[in-house]
C-alpha cells in the first residue's frame, strides 16, 4: 500500500530522521530514522512487507519485530491523519 502526505502535512528530513508539521492544527511530528525508512519505503511505492524487509534488513532486526513496528507505525500515521 503505497502512501501520500495529506495535502496539509509538510516534511523536512533532519539529522535525526523527519519532521512532519500537520499545518491544519499546528502539530508536528517527529519520525525516528526506523520510521523515515518506513514512510520512504512507502512513499515510493513499496507496500509494507516491502518497508518490513528493508527495516529488518537496514536494522538487524527480527522480521516479526519489523512487522509489529511497520504495523503499529502504519495505524499511527492513518489515526493521526497525516496520510491519504
Amino acid at each position: 500500500m503505497a502512501l501520500r502526505f495529506g495535502a496539509n502535512v509538510s516534511a523536512a528530513e533532519t539529522d535525526y530522521g523527519t519532521v512532519l508539521l500537520d499545518e491544519h492544527v499546528g502539530q508536528y511530528w517527529e519520525l525516528n530514522p526506523t520510521a523515515t525508512l518506513v514512510v520512504k519505503t512507502l512513499m515510493a511505492g513499496g507496500d509494507e512487507a516491502d518497508a518490513v524487509a528493508a527495516v529488518a534488513d537496514e536494522f538487524d532486526i527480527d522480521v516479526a519485530q519489523a512487522r509489529q513496528d511497520v504495523d503499529a507505525l502504519v495505524q499511527q500515521l492513518w489515526t493521526s491523519g497525516l496520510v491519504e
